[in-house]
């Protein structure tokens, strides 16, 4: 893997490791987006870990070189019961979740929420309030010497968060703030005038 990047080195600072006390958030910020359709054509899948309940793994990092720090190819954020969510970069193999069990003092087995060989782009944003857990990462085939991403992923996970709903946009420059609504009932990923939703009752659209 090539260094990371100009743009990499732009928005490194997108990552955020820890979280804001008391509502569980993270990035972005929790102003209303307005209902928008968003960018390109984007395919919905769900993400599946197998095994509830087993925690006893450490915690995983990127491999992807990074001469500061932190890394922008990792990213944590802590829910407010105190379970914690983390993702990192594979380089040649895509995005990984892990979940923290404050009971089991452990992490779950690392899950792939997007499987791609394409270069990571720009750091991983994460957002949680109110029990959803919302982030998003990009990718491009030369994005480590500073061309503009090709896939850009959004992915959300309530409850036990063993299952993530995935949204994937082609050809996107990538989403640029999360917007989770009270309750976590709803989340917005926005970028300019786009925008990109996902609801607890339906998921991301088709």
């Amino acid at each position: 893997m090539r260094g990371a990047g100009i743009r990499a080195m732009a928005l490194g600072a997108v990552t955020v490791v820890g979280l804001v006390a008391g509502c569980g958030q993270s990035t972005g910020q929790d102003t209303g987006a307005g209902q928008g359709k968003a960018a390109g054509h984007g395919a919905v899948r769900q993400v599946d870990r197998a095994v509830a309940g087993d925690h006893s793994y450490p915690l995983q990092k990127s491999d992807i070189h990074w001469s500061g720090s932190p890394s922008p190819f990792n990213a944590q954020v802590k829910l407010a019961d105190g379970r914690r969510v983390a993702m990192h970069y594979l380089s040649e193999k895509g995005l990984f979740v892990q979940d923290y069990s404050p009971s089991a003092k452990g992490w779950s087995k690392p899950a792939v929420v997007h499987r791609t060989k394409t270069d990571a782009c720009q750091g991983i944003t994460l957002k949680a309030k109110d029990g959803t857990v919302a982030a998003f990462g990009d990718f491009g085939v030369y994005c480590a010497d500073g061309e503009p991403p090709t896939e850009s992923v959004a992915a959300v996970a309530t409850g036990p968060l063993t299952k993530w709903d995935k949204h994937l946009t082609k050809n996107f420059d990538g989403w640029e703030k999360i917007a989770v609504a009270a309750g976590g009932k709803q989340v917005t990923f926005s970028r300019g005038g786009d925008t990109l939703r996902w609801t607890k009752a339906a998921g991301f659209p088709g």
